[in-house]
């Protein structure tokens, strides 16, 4: 199959598109600078070149490609999926898979959820013979939002706060076993015109992943609980004051929340994701 992948060089691109050439597929990705197009070249893509926000120049793209199916990887948050779509359906690409998120079922205001929702929506209306895969929380590598900077910070302090507690559940899943989920459901007719939540084997508090952390990195820190009342009014305060805020009110909100979801359509394709123990033991050893 020859393939088509947006947001290629992204964390998330890294493993899929190796993935995909791994299993004999010709892959195409879309990149919109020269540095992007060295990173996918990198990976054993090839490059065509055009940007999200150009729709006539992603229809040329789409159209010169050749490809036979679709990845996007690219974010569904910025308004782009009605674009991408008829881009894809200009093409004659009739086979794609899409990537949305597990945080469209957030009860927070987030701004990008009804964008999000919207092009889950685009999708389903669509001709394309489409599958929506919902991540949640993606781990696994050096570059990762979220453990990544976990183990650093767990490698580095003594003191670990936990903001309400850490007691409610999150489910992180590898970005490798991501990765084969979605190189699989593109090969898998039985995945055409449905939805799948992908995530780990199991949830897990935060607590028992800090836990986690500190035991690949050879530390014990000591887990203080925060009041989420002042822990937020603190964090509010700081996002006013900083420029770049490595830090936000609806991050801290999110952890207070449970983030678990049922695997079991995903596990019918043959998926078997990996402990968190033994991902966060491989992430700490690269980057180490």
């Amino acid at each position: 199959m020859r393939i088509l992948v947006t947001g290629a060089s992204g964390f998330l691109g890294s493993s899929v598109v190796p993935d995909l050439v791994g299993r004999g597929h010709e892959v195409v990705a879309l990149a919109r600078s020269a540095t992007a197009a060295s990173a996918v070249t990198a990976l054993g893509a090839e490059v065509q070149r055009a940007d999200l926000d150009d729709p006539a120049a992603l229809d040329a793209a789409f159209s010169e490609s050749k490809a036979d199916a679709l990845v996007n990887l690219a974010s569904l948050g910025f308004g782009h999926a009605t674009t991408i779509v008829a881009a894809a359906e200009e093409a004659g690409i009739e086979r794609a898979v899409l990537i949305s998120t597990t945080a469209i079922f957030t009860s927070l205001p987030a701004a990008s959820r009804t964008v999000r929702i919207a092009a889950e929506d685009a999708i389903r209306a669509s001709g394309l013979r489409w599958t929506i895969v919902r991540p949640t929380m993606i781990y696994g590598r050096p570059g990762d939002r979220n453990v990544a900077r976990l183990l650093t910070f767990v490698r580095r302090s003594p003191v670990v706060p936990l903001p309400g507690g850490g007691h409610r559940l999150i489910q992180p899943v590898h970005v490798d076993d991501l990765a084969w989920f979605i190189a699989t459901a593109i090969e898998a007719d039985a995945a055409v015109g449905r939805s799948y939540d992908v995530a780990g084997p199991e949830p897990l508090t935060l607590r028992q992943i800090v836990e986690a952390a500190g035991r690949v990195v050879g530390r014990r820190p000591r887990l203080v609980s925060l009041p989420l009342g002042p822990t937020i009014a603190a964090v509010r305060a700081y996002e006013r004051l900083a420029t770049k805020p490595r830090l936000k009110v609806e991050q801290v909100l999110r952890l207070n929340e449970d983030k678990t979801f049922d695997i079991g359509a995903a596990m019918s394709l043959g998926y078997a994701p990996r402990s968190f123990d033994e991902g966060v033991e491989r992430e700490a050893a690269l980057l180490r």
